[in-house]
């Protein structure tokens, strides 16, 4: 009697461990929000990892894109923008030789601002064309998300995880204007932290401490046009005042696609992560 009694308690224990092991054995369901263009090629591979973990993603795109195309690891939901393919390709392509031109830096500094207002106004559009999407949005709160992975490159995908009050992962290259770090809260000095495009190593001269002081002011302007309108936005669909970094700072973690083997040493914050070794994960051996 009592050795039967010991199997049923034994056989009760495991039962209880399994009931509280099993919820966390369910994969999560994920909505992501990618960037156009390369940015979304090192995400397709954390979405395809995290189906083979388990996980449960629905990937959100317009009806007309370049890259983002379905696959049989995620499930694809489109949605309308007030523009054909022919308009999306043209706006994405040809600006593509830019690059590739050497030019006086005010010359490519003032046609970089041009390309960047008209860039911002098409995204603007088309993110307006999301969120102000009745049955899409209901669609969204009714699948119940556990996570929004989003690029916030493009705040689009950051504007709708705080809409849908579900946390926000971001993936990420950087951010123009230091807007990471204030996003985060993170230490950002001057003396120790090259900026953008200034080509200082983090060991610099006193001049050169000084050229990192003075270069972001000449990005206020740039960023003012990239984001702002963003902030716009969600003022305008939360019916309160928004700010580019209360956009920023609803990121709940930061995956950086960055290492210190190429890039500087930075301060970074506990939900920040580095992997920069995501970029290689389609590695190919060079041509002759």
């Amino acid at each position: 009697m009592a050795a039967g009694l010991w199997v049923a308690l034994s056989a009760l224990r495991v039962l209880l461990l399994l009931l509280c092991v099993e919820p966390w054995t369910e994969g999560g369901k994920v909505l992501v929000v990618p960037m156009e263009g390369s940015h979304w090629l090192s995400m397709r591979k954390a979405v395809q990892e995290l189906h083979a973990r388990g996980h449960q993603a629905v990937v959100l795109a317009p009806e007309v894109n370049v890259q983002v195309k379905g696959d049989d690891f995620f499930t694809l939901k489109t949605y309308a923008i007030p523009y054909t393919q022919e308009e999306f390709e043209d706006f994405f392509l040809r600006h593509n030789h830019l690059v590739f031109q050497t030019e006086h830096f005010l010359k490519t500094f003032f046609k970089t601002i041009t390309i960047s207002q008209n860039v911002v106004a098409f995204y603007q559009r088309s993110c307006a064309s999301l969120l102000y999407n009745k049955d899409l949005i209901r669609y969204l709160n009714d699948s119940s998300f556990d996570v929004v992975l989003t690029d916030p490159f493009n705040l689009c995908g950051a504007v709708l995880a705080k809409y849908l009050s579900v946390p926000a992962v971001y993936f990420l290259r950087s951010v123009p204007c230091d807007l990471d770090f204030e996003g985060a809260q993170c230490p950002n000095p001057s003396s120790y932290i090259p900026r953008l495009f200034t080509k200082n190593s983090d060991h610099m001269t006193f001049l050169q401490r000084v050229k990192n002081v003075l270069y972001p002011l000449a990005l206020q302007y740039f960023c003012s046009i990239s984001f702002t309108p963003f902030a716009s936005l969600a003022s305008e669909l939360f019916q309160r005042e928004v700010s580019v970094v209360d956009i920023f700072s609803y990121g709940s973690v930061w995956l950086f696609r960055r290492d210190f083997v190429m890039d500087y040493p930075r301060p970074i914050m506990p939900n920040m992560v580095f992997i920069g070794g995501i970029n290689c994960a389609n590695r190919k051996p060079l041509s002759q």
